[in-house]
């Protein structure tokens, strides 16, 4: 999803989470001067309370010195934003660029957004990864409103 002159990009992802069906909403904006990208993603599932099931604000960034990219993940699911297990370090290969979160030495999480210019649209994978090997766990795909 790439923000056109600083405006604000919508758009929603359909596929699979942990085995279920799910849309979420999600907004694109540049902020601080436009160094970093707020994501923030809403689903359309409901709590009983009428709440979203899952939100999340993710802010990526890269150091223009090291060429590192960062995203920092926030969500209504854990407290482990600030932690370094909500710090995804990644690299941009062609279209695509891969984060790695790390909760231990045994346990990772991958979250690579790979581009298709043909649709103007993302895949996003996303995969546990420990001692028992690497397992797809998201796998959805993200359209401009």
């Amino acid at each position: 999803m790439a923000l056109h002159g600083g405006h604000r990009d919508r758009g929603c992802f359909a596929g699979t989470i942990a085995n279920k069906q799910v849309v979420h909403d999600v907004s694109f904006d540049l902020v601080l001067g436009g160094d970093y990208v707020e994501m923030h993603e809403v689903s359309r599932e409901q709590t009983p309370a009428g709440t979203p099931a899952y939100e999340a604000i993710v802010y990526l960034g890269r150091d223009p010195h090291t060429n590192d990219y960062a995203a920092q993940w926030l969500d209504n699911t854990a407290y482990g934003g600030f932690s370094p297990a909500g710090v995804g370090h990644g690299n941009p290969v062609a279209d695509s660029i891969s984060y790695l979160f790390t909760s231990t030495a045994a346990s990772r999480f991958h979250t690579t957004f790979v581009y298709n210019r043909l649709s103007d649209s993302w895949a996003w994978h996303m995969d546990n990864d420990d001692e028992k090997g690497r397992r797809a766990f998201a796998r959805v795909v993200l359209t401009r409103e």
